[in-house]
């Protein structure tokens, strides 16, 4: 047998350390309840997933998959937003324009407040200024809260549909307007835009994430690409490819790695090697469908929500892109962990 020399044996073992598969899936665990779902958020100080599912959240153990509560009456539930330092969290309830507010501890909810707009979907605490932004979807702007007294305190315009959104925990939101390739910064002082940025080449992003140390914002695309932008002056410094139909985009401050959901099953790893320099690291399969994310940066796992569908029904004049119907009872958790 022939024997490697030493830099050789070292060369193979970074290779293979490099490309050896990194993430698996840990678990799959069913949420019971009917309807469908948009997003999901982790508390990773109580190891709690909060999940959107029909008109309800559910609250579940990471670890276990058991369901730890409920919170009811979110007619239309989109997003959920934590704010650990006002022990409560934040519902968007698109049917009926509300921001449903509830005890973090007890689940028991506080009040629901009523939006200066239609459809809220994304919604975000920002732990710098103690305020709520609900982004509605149907008329173009932002409804502000006063995360300590549940009070609407302003409506910020915006210029085209908004989508997920990110803060720097440093006085700046910023929102990815889906219709018109761009980014909006928000400032949470003055309530005002401060600037609208192109993410050309990108089209059509949907999720964001940031990387608060370093200054950088993850847009993930509809053309399979995830646009990383310079959050203090806007420019585009790459652009990894990630997979088909993204929707959630998350950050791993440790690991150093963005990650995109993606509707065709899997989930795009990208590794930031320095602010400016991002390769794609692996592509997980998960299960088609599975496009909405939430990650723990404690324990670095990722947890996306799936179903099982019909058959797609025929398309008719009114419905001229029918979706197929969630097979009843096939709604579940699948939690991605990394080796």
């Amino acid at each position: 047998m022939k024997r490697f020399s030493l830099p050789l044996a070292l060369l193979l073992l970074t290779s293979f350390t490099t490309f050896a598969q990194q993430y698996k899936i840990a678990k799959k665990f069913p949420v019971a309840g009917e309807g469908g779902w948009d997003y999901l958020i982790s508390d990773p100080h109580q190891g709690r997933l909060f999940i959107s599912h029909g008109t309800v959240v559910n609250v579940v153990s990471e670890k276990t998959g058991a369901l730890l509560g409920t919170i009811p009456d979110t007619k239309g539930v989109h997003g959920i937003a934590l704010a650990f330092d006002l022990n409560k969290g934040f519902i968007s309830n698109g049917r009926d324009s509300s921001v449903t507010v509830f005890d973090l501890k007890t689940l028991a909810t506080i009040t629901k407040v009523q939006v200066t707009g239609i459809n809220p979907d994304c919604i975000l605490y920002d732990p710098f200024s103690h305020k709520v932004f609900a982004f509605n979807g149907r008329t173009k702007n932002a409804t502000v809260i006063d995360g300590k007294d549940n009070k609407v305190i302003g409506t910020i315009a915006l210029d085209g549909k908004p989508e997920f959104a990110a803060t720097n925990e440093k006085g700046k939101v910023f929102v990815n307007i889906e219709d018109k390739n761009k980014i909006t910064v928000i400032n949470t002082t003055t309530l005002k835009v401060e600037a609208n940025w192109p993410i050309t080449p990108g089209e059509s992003a949907s999720g964001l994430a940031i990387d608060v140390k370093n200054n950088r914002l993850f847009a993930v695309c509809d053309n399979k690409m995830m646009v990383v932008v310079d959050a203090e002056t806007g420019k585009v410094v790459a652009t990894p490819a990630i997979g088909e139909g993204p929707d959630a985009a998350g950050f791993d401050p440790e690991l150093k790695r963005a990650y995109s959901s993606n509707g065709e099953g899997t989930i795009s790893v990208i590794q930031e090697v320095s602010p400016n320099e991002f390769k794609v690291l692996e592509t997980v399969a998960t299960q088609k469908g599975a496009r909405t994310m939430a990650l723990d940066t404690e324990t670095h796992h990722i947890y996306l929500s799936a179903a099982e569908y019909g058959d797609k029904p025929e398309a008719t004049t009114d419905n001229p892109h029918p979706r197929p119907a969630i097979k009843s009872g096939s709604f579940i958790i699948i939690d991605v962990a990394v080796n």
